[in-house]
């Protein structure tokens, strides 16, 4: 039998007995997780067909729940960072072949006679770089948190050389730091210094490099190879379409970066325009580089 024309089958909200502050109407997933995994031994529930969505890897591998993998790896660090207070950040991209300083002999006398020589003592030249990005991290990481939260958090790779001198820098000073790493076919793990909770692995590196960029009030890249001229390289397409805010660009090592890219050719044959020159900026110290980044924002 119908109901009387407009009578409601269901209560308005208005109506609805409003639950006490903060009581929740269902109960959580880990509550409904420990319930689904109750031993109950049937043919039915030991099928993986049975098994909860979010619990069930298989289903959450698939080709098809790529969307889901994808959006899971942005809000996974995004809820940590937000959770832990992290307003704004300072990147640091640099080579992950670099030595520290007290590595550096060690690394020459290793390697084979010729050309593998020749390539090792122009890496352990590059260790002086080690340093400076240990004293860059310094300086971004005594800055102190406002009402915001926490500024200029130091975020590297996460993994060894120039980016663990970024996190090895902040630690130095009892800061936190960022590490996001990515699953490659070569073992990679964190680096000692990255903060714990602050340390996490990509799949995707699309993903990785937003959040590299998300809370980014300054970069730095230091030599480095394929992945830092892929991830030096978005930011200023970035920055030069208009998709970010200009903000400080710092490439340290001007016989490096004179070496390896012509920069001013790309503006000579008009691929791209003059004014795209000043993007960035070429520098050799961190102070140097921490007193742009000061002018930029007025501190």
């Amino acid at each position: 039998m119908l109901p009387p024309a407009r009578q409601r089958l269901f209560p308005t909200a208005r109506q609805r007995p409003f639950p006490p502050a903060r009581q929740r109407l269902f109960p959580t997933a880990r509550d409904e997780a420990e319930v689904a995994n109750a031993p109950t031994a049937t043919s039915q529930t030991e099928h993986p067909a049975y098994a909860l969505a979010f619990q069930d890897t298989e289903f959450l591998l698939k080709d098809e729940l790529r969307p889901v993998r994808l959006q899971l790896e942005l809000m996974k660090a995004e809820l940590a960072l937000s959770e832990a207070g992290i307003a704004s950040t300072f990147v640091i991209y640099g080579s992950a072949r670099i030595p520290a300083p007290e590595d550096a002999e060690a690394l020459v006398a290793a390697a084979a006679p010729g050309e593998a020589r020749a390539v090792a003592e122009r890496l352990a030249a590059k260790s002086r770089y080690y340093t400076v990005a240990r004293d860059l991290a310094r300086l971004a990481s005594s800055v102190p948190a406002d009402a915001a939260g926490k500024q200029f958090v130091v975020c590297s790779g996460g993994g060894p050389s120039i980016m663990e001198a970024a996190n090895r820098g902040a630690a130095d000073v009892g800061a936190v730091s960022i590490g996001l790493n990515i699953v490659l076919p070569f073992e990679q793990v964190p680096n000692p210094y990255v903060t714990p909770g602050l340390s996490f692995q990509f799949h995707y590196f699309a993903l990785r490099k937003m959040h590299f960029l998300m809370r980014a009030k300054a970069v730095a890249a230091f030599p480095g190879g394929f992945g830092t001229f892929d991830e030096l390289f978005e930011l200023l397409t970035l920055v030069q379409t208009g998709k970010v805010a200009p903000l400080p660009i710092l490439l340290f090592g001007r016989e490096y970066w004179s070496r390896v890219i012509d920069f001013e050719a790309l503006a000579d044959e008009g691929t791209i325009a003059r004014g795209d020159l000043d993007l960035f900026h070429i520098v050799e110290t961190a102070y140097e580089a921490w007193a742009m980044v000061r002018a930029h924002y007025g501190m």
